[in-house]
């Protein structure tokens, strides 16, 4: 049965998903990188990315189960580029290059319609503006049973966690401090959403917690 998740998503100690001023520099915001460092050097990382070797452990095996079963998936408007507004013209096509690392659909939210882009590898991103619902189905219709992944930003999960829509969310918590950017559950009450904490593993380098609606509590 097809599952809506998040996976691998960073997250700091004081609960920012990304920094502040995000810009194409700063994808993530100032001091926001630091949130991924744990995921970079692992195997499954290095192969998405076209890179060899890797490291194995706690951090390689979260990043190899985000990656299970995904046949599509759904972006913010920030997760794809730093174009604000109208899209200007079809130059930005994301800031991933000629081959993105998903391989599959990806619906990206928008309030300005835009024609889809079909890029080297499997990927295409579609563009869709009305609304998180529409975005879902067709992101449903396009794994054909296997799971829709929410690749962030901030915004984008707290709509779909505040709907009940989310069955897992995995965040790694990075020992990283930020003191403002894009905080991840402001305003969300998880366990009145049914959400529960059903897994908490560290390793040097991230706390991986998975929260799952309707799950039981890890012990």
């Amino acid at each position: 049965m097809s599952r809506l998740r998040v996976a691998g998503y960073g997250l700091s100690i004081d609960g920012y998903g990304a920094g502040p001023r995000q810009s194409l520099n700063d994808p993530l915001g100032v001091g926001g990188i630091g949130l991924m460092e744990w995921a970079f050097t692992t195997r499954t990382f290095q192969q998405m990315h076209g890179g060899s070797g890797g490291d194995s452990g706690i951090d390689e095996d979260f990043v190899a189960r985000s990656v299970e079963n995904v046949g599509a998936w759904i972006l913010g408007r920030n997760m794809f580029g730093p174009v604000r507004g109208p899209w200007p013209d079809d130059e930005w096509k994301g800031w991933w290059g000629t081959n993105p690392p998903y391989h599959v659909p990806v619906f990206v939210l928008t309030h300005h319609p835009r024609a889809p882009i079909e890029m080297d590898g499997g990927t295409t991103f579609h563009f869709v503006h009305d609304g998180i619902d529409a975005a879902l189905q067709r992101a449903r219709d396009a794994a054909q049973g296997r799971d829709v992944r929410i690749g962030g930003g901030a915004a984008t999960i707290r709509q779909y966690l505040a709907a009940g829509l989310i069955d897992e969310l995995h965040i790694a918590q990075s020992p990283v401090l930020l003191g403002s950017g894009e905080p991840l559950f402001t305003g969300l009450d998880l366990p009145a959403l049914g959400y529960t904490c059903t897994e908490r593993v560290a390793s040097p380098h991230a706390t991986h917690i998975v929260l799952t609606r309707g799950g039981n509590a890890a012990r």
